[in-house]
């Protein structure tokens, strides 16, 4: 694979309380043609599984439709690195985000030497960059 992962997730920290941090997540992957195909509250979770205390954290399942198809015509094996997540967590008065890097997911096994494959988590990429990239504000 010829592009290099140095992130496991582009990090962003948000102003705003948690459940609007959320919201706002939300809204900026729809820009970009990703729904969220699942939630989970993970501090729900933890409460009701151990009966641990947690911080408000929640992983999205983000999902662009046209790019996950052709990820998975070009490699079924990926559907298992599917949806992208993506995490908002409460940081203090505000809240962290993640958004996972598809060069990551390509680092599992041989995937990253499928060109289609490969073709398809450059888009993706360059997609949750530009997510990022509107939650701080750069856009």
């Amino acid at each position: 694979m010829a592009e290099s992962v140095s992130e496991l997730a582009y990090e962003v920290d948000l102003r705003e309380p948690y459940e609007q941090a959320v919201e706002t997540v939300t809204t900026a992957l729809k820009s970009e043609g990703f729904g969220v195909l699942t939630r989970i509250d993970v501090k729900a979770t933890l409460k009701e599984k151990l009966g641990a205390d947690f911080r408000p954290y929640v992983i999205l399942g983000a999902c662009n439709p046209p790019l996950a198809h052709r990820a998975l015509e070009a490699e079924p094996r990926i559907g298992a690195l599917l949806p992208c997540n993506v995490t908002v967590e409460q940081a203090g008065e505000g809240a962290r985000v993640r958004l996972v890097n598809p060069f990551a997911m390509l680092a599992v096994g041989d995937l990253g030497e499928n060109a289609e494959v490969r073709a398809v988590a450059l888009e993706a990429n360059e997609r949750l960059q530009r997510v990022a990239s509107a939650l701080r504000g750069e856009a």
